[in-house]
């Protein structure tokens, strides 16, 4: 008889992290954010439509900001849908005037914004030694430098009128591990946790709250490739991570809902990791190296 430690399939005493409650179910009162305007950059899809949608189930008016207009209109129509109000804007983060026209038709529809969820990034993989510069600032220049835009846009009207605000930002955990296939992302997303401890420090005396969220794996519509392609043979309860199973969408709304809200309002300049540990596990035994190009299939680099 093979002894347990032989075996590859988990025992009975493993039963991961508890499901997600369902959609629709929420810690916070109902009307937590009642009257209250939200911004979401990148709302039109993906985590940044979930992270909308809680905020809606709970009274919020909500502004879906996006370069794309099929994005604006997915996104609008969802949130509808729950029974929000909510306005989409055409809006690309690198570009300041464009920002402030974003926080203008916010102001116009629902007042001004008391709540700014830092979603919009750009991501792709590509090994570092292939990257453009283009690509590389690219990147940068959407997932820091935007980033920074609209925080800063969002404080200086808050310090004008003299209000609170909260600022959730969204992070990544190789901003820690580094990311090999995304030095370009991983670079700027810590560049974005730094940047939240940071800013926290500066506006908390002006009733500004930053915070950062990281999400863990949670499969939706806007991954990148290379991520739905791993995911295509895998069933989501195979026992590829820490809680055996993948993170919900609805679960990142969850947190953020909870930091905007007034049950939060002591924590500043914290990061929260929203990933069931996946991002500490650690093999007592690591699997054979591949460079990065061979995961991506490519052959040996040729120079120009």
């Amino acid at each position: 008889m093979a002894s347990s430690e032989s075996s590859s399939e988990p025992s009975q005493a493993v039963i991961g992290l508890a499901p997600a409650p369902e959609t629709g179910s929420s810690a916070l009162p109902a009307g937590t954010f009642d009257g209250t305007c939200v911004v979401v950059t990148g709302g039109g899809t993906g985590l940044g439509k979930a992270i909308a949608a809680e905020f809606a189930r709970l009274g919020a008016n909500i502004v879906i900001a996006s370069r794309k207009p099929e994005h604006l209109e997915a996104g609008r129509n969802e949130i509808a849908a729950i029974g929000a109000e909510v306005i989409a804007v055409e809006c690309d983060i690198r570009d300041p005037e464009s920002i402030k026209a974003m926080f203008d038709a916010a102001i116009d529809a629902f007042g001004l914004p008391s709540v700014l969820i830092n979603n919009a990034a750009a991501n792709f993989p590509v090994p570092a030694e292939d990257m453009s510069p283009n690509a590389w600032r690219t990147v940068v220049d959407i997932t820091l430098n935007g980033t920074f835009l609209c925080s800063r846009e969002f404080a200086r009207r808050h310090l004008a009128d003299r209000s609170r605000g909260s600022i959730v930002n969204v992070g990544a955990s190789y901003a820690w591990t580094g990311g090999p296939g995304f030095a370009h992302s991983a670079a700027a997303k810590a560049g974005v946790v730094n940047m939240t401890e940071t800013l926290a420090v500066e506006w908390a005396p002006f009733g500004i709250q930053v915070n950062c969220l990281v999400p863990g794996l949670m499969p939706h519509e806007d991954m990148t490739s290379d991520i739905r392609s791993n995911l295509g043979g895998i069933h989501d309860k195979d026992d590829r991570q820490p809680a055996m199973r993948v993170g919900r969408p609805r679960e990142l709304g969850y947190a953020a809902t909870f930091l905007a809200s007034p049950y939060a309002s002591f924590i500043s300049g914290h990061t929260l990791v929203v990933d069931g540990a996946n991002w500490q596990r650690r093999s007592l035994t690591n699997p054979p190296v591949q460079t990065v190009r061979e995961q991506m299939g490519l052959g040996d680099f040729q120079a120009d």
